[in-house]
């Protein structure tokens, strides 16, 4: 699939979403007894990260949401316009007192049958300063020809959202147009089988994460057992592939 890029806003430089370390996603802390835990050494929050697309903040000025006293203050000194900026500026503004808006101008063409959903960027879940801006979740429509505006959750009283020159600010995924499925209760087949599969992990533990257990700063044990499960289901997925 070939997701195509029109932007009429020079530095957002959509790509995919990379883990950044040391950054966002944590310091290079090895695998081994003694280290702290780092976001990136979970593979499942690490895979989501990686799943989107992520744009960065293009301007460079540094620009804050605050709320205070019940109000939502919106603080930048962006100047005049750029030559030839045909949209709306500043590029934020409030929407009521819980929400603002920033004008991304951004056109994701997706291929048929898909759409893209706005997410917050991922480091927004690692952030101990609680600055990282919020994107509201939204789901674009194929049909839609440009992503106008996104919207963001104000902060909380005396909070404030921090958007940096250079730094990631919001996610986007491109997922099916629509949610085709159904929540059912596994048939007793399927359940036996669910349990089958969890009980063959737990008794074959101690070897498939051989040499990978270690205790993090917390005293917090830690394996590699699902790393090694990935590995080996990814490797059929690409022996499927090339009909092996």
């Amino acid at each position: 699939m070939q997701v195509k890029v029109r932007s009429f806003t020079p530095g957002l430089n959509p790509r995919r979403t990379k883990l950044e370390v040391p950054g966002w996603a944590g310091q290079r802390e090895p695998r081994k007894d003694g280290s702290m835990e780092q976001a990136w050494h979970c593979l499942p929050f690490s895979e989501g990260a990686r799943y989107g697309i992520e744009l960065f903040y293009p301007y460079s000025n540094e620009f804050r949401a605050r709320t205070e006293s019940g109000k939502l203050v919106l603080d930048g000194d962006f100047g005049p316009p750029p030559e030839r900026h045909g949209g709306e500026w500043p590029p934020f503004r409030a929407f009521g007192d819980l929400y603002y808006t920033y004008q991304s101008s951004l056109d994701l063409k997706v291929d048929e049958g898909y759409a893209v959903r706005v997410e917050p960027h991922p480091r927004f879940y690692t952030d101990p300063t609680n600055t990282t801006p919020i994107a509201v979740p939204a789901l674009i429509r194929r049909w839609w020809p440009m992503i106008y505006f996104l919207v963001f959750k104000a902060p909380p009283e005396g909070g404030e959202h921090v958007f940096r020159p250079g730094e990631p600010f919001v996610q986007m995924l491109v997922i099916p147009e629509e949610a085709e499925f159904e929540l059912t209760p596994m048939s007793e087949e399927e359940a036996a089988e669910r349990e089958l599969q969890s009980r063959r992990i737990y008794q074959s533990r101690s070897t498939l994460s051989a040499g990978t257990e270690w205790t993090s700063a917390t005293n917090t044990v830690f394996d590699g057992t699902y790393r090694h499960i990935l590995g080996a289901a990814n490797e059929r997925e690409k022996q499927k592939r090339r009909g092996e």
